[in-house]
């Protein structure tokens, strides 16, 4: 069997994850299932008119989507996350996004590209980002008293983990997010890229040696009771093979997309492959939700329903079959439901920065 470019990265940790499974880990009681869109209305190019229109079919699709999904355990719709991109940041097209977070089904975080970054520009482009995320919009969420942010990285390079250094730069990014304020990384899995991580399939704190890229590369998984145990939290998406009638399999990492749209095949293959913290697991997905094919697949387009609205329904069905208490969840909500299990994480002034003087105030 021909395995993916870079496979040697993910499939060892693959192997002891399905080796874990099949020796019994605990049956989960809830799942908590969460989207993480890498957000880019000006992808490809786009011009503002482009980008304009983009957001608007969100803010008209995605609200009839989350109203017709099962509601789940908590009698809660769905709450799609955006991932924004820092360098792309436009006032018109954050407004109704922001909008969708008031009405309580979307919920936007902290997105970049970047390349030859510094530790100052990094440190100033993500506070200069939240300030008008938080000012202008009323955006982001305040954590035991000061504010906090998801991420993801752009090209997927979190910690300069390209061998290239392209698209980063940035060796000690996971100890500036640490200390800017982020409760969460959202990045992985990249797969094929070489910039994924060797832990799979683990929702895990990074213990990566300083001064050396891809401090992800190394972790401590995190357990009940088991408070912070590292520098940040890495909350990763389900990532292995599937089969789904093919003699050949293919890669699972829980993209939604155009080319790879959600299948029942799927939800149980995630079911199967995604982290637990006890008996409690964590679905996290993602997609490039912006760009019309994308947008076509997830939203439905000519009359024919979306990926969305069948995932849902697909989602629902299999935790009843199975007999598992589903919530669903903003990228936010899953990362305090994994610190009810694991007791409170960045203690104390782990989380100071540029950031701490910011207004407070929970939305």
């Amino acid at each position: 069997m021909k395995l993916p470019r870079h496979a040697e990265l993910w499939f060892p940790g693959y192997f002891r994850d399905r080796t874990r499974h099949l020796l019994g880990r605990p049956a989960p009681k809830r799942l908590w299932v969460s989207i993480t869109d890498h957000y880019e209305p000006l992808c490809q190019k786009a011009t503002i008119e482009t980008a304009l229109q983009r957001v608007a079919r969100w803010q008209e699709m995605w609200p009839r989507i989350a109203d017709a999904a099962p509601r789940d355990a908590a009698d809660r719709m769905p709450c799609y996350s955006f991932f924004y991109p820092q360098e792309d940041y436009r006032a018109e097209l954050l407004d109704p996004l922001a909008e969708m977070t008031r009405q309580g089904i979307g919920d936007v975080e902290v997105h970049i590209h970047h390349h030859k970054e510094t530790a100052e520009g990094f440190i100033r482009k993500i506070s200069d980002f939240c300030r008008r995320l938080r000012n202008d919009h009323g955006l982001l969420h305040d954590h035991r008293g000061r504010m906090v942010f998801g991420f993801i990285h752009g090209n997927w390079a979190l910690d300069n983990s390209r061998p290239d250094g392209l698209d980063c730069g940035l060796t000690g990014e996971i100890e500036l997010l640490r200390d800017l304020g982020c409760y969460a990384d959202f990045t992985m899995p990249s797969i094929p890229s070489p910039t994924q991580g060797r832990i799979v399939n683990q929702i895990y704190w990074c213990t990566g040696i300083p001064g050396r890229p891809k401090a992800f590369d190394r972790g401590i998984e995190a357990s009940v009771g088991g408070g912070t145990q590292g520098d940040l939290l890495m909350i990763t998406g389900p990532a292995g093979l599937r089969f789904e009638g093919r003699l050949m399999p293919r890669v699972e990492m829980g993209e939604i997309a155009h080319n790879d749209p959600p299948t029942e095949h799927r939800v149980r293959r995630w079911l199967d492959l995604s982290p637990q913290v006890g008996d409690e697991m964590f679905l996290k997905l993602h997609t490039h939700g912006a760009r019309e094919d994308n947008a076509d697949a997830l939203l439905g387009t000519g009359g024919r329903p979306g990926g969305l609205e069948q995932m849902f329904r697909w989602l629902n069905e299999e935790t009843q079959r199975r007999g598992i208490e589903l919530r669903w969840a903003s990228a936010y909500d899953m990362f305090c439901a994994v610190e009810a299990l694991t007791g409170p994480l960045y203690p104390g002034s782990r989380l100071t920065s540029e950031l701490a003087g910011m207004p407070a105030g929970e939305r």
